[in-house]
């Protein structure tokens, strides 16, 4: 019998797995409009940058393997977006519908509710992506719009679906001081 898979922190020997992943999500699927597959030393430089900035990046696995992995980063870059987060979730194509990305996502809301950001962004890529529009709705992200037609991948034009989700105290509280470190923006 196979054990429960485990939410952690990443660490860097662990890139190589989500080269895998992610490899799979370029050449494949909707989710990231990214062509051609970044290799290993890149994404090392996106972790590097990502998790040197203090954001969380984690790792679900069982038994060892790791079958997905979930990354807050930049919404945007000017200073005044720096208590909003982008999230970006994915699972490796053999570990599909298990539950890994809900695990993975409310993992990576809470620890971002803990670093003190306040509102969650998700850009999904294709708004025929029901597995990630879906997945984000279960956890209260909220549809804010649709933008159309803006990327070109496998020969057609493909929307971004833009959710929200309040984090912590959300909108209804001003932060007092500095708040989360400027996030990195990294894609």
């Amino acid at each position: 019998m196979t054990s429960a898979p485990t939410v952690r922190d990443a660490r860097i020997e662990d890139v190589p797995a989500f080269q895998r992943i992610y490899e799979h999500h370029v050449l494949h699927g909707v989710g990231t409009f990214e062509e051609e597959p970044p290799d290993v030393a890149e994404l090392e430089g996106r972790f590097r940058a990502i998790t040197g900035a203090g954001l969380p990046w984690l790792v679900a696995e069982r038994d060892g393997l790791i079958l997905g992995y979930a990354y807050g980063s930049a919404y945007h870059v000017r200073s005044a977006y720096r208590f909003t987060i982008q999230d970006s979730v994915y699972i490796a194509e053999e570990a599909r519908g298990q539950g890994l990305g809900r695990l993975l996502l409310q993992a990576l809301i809470d620890r971002c509710v803990e670093q003190g950001y306040h509102q969650m962004v998700a850009l999904v890529g294709g708004s025929e992506n029901a597995g990630s529009i879906g997945l984000h709705a279960a956890l209260g992200f909220r549809t804010c719009g649709v933008v159309e037609a803006v990327g070109l991948k496998f020969g057609r034009w493909l929307d971004v679906v833009m959710m929200q989700k309040d984090l912590g105290a959300g909108r209804s509280d001003i932060p007092q001081g500095v708040g989360p470190s400027q996030p990195v923006a990294v894609r």
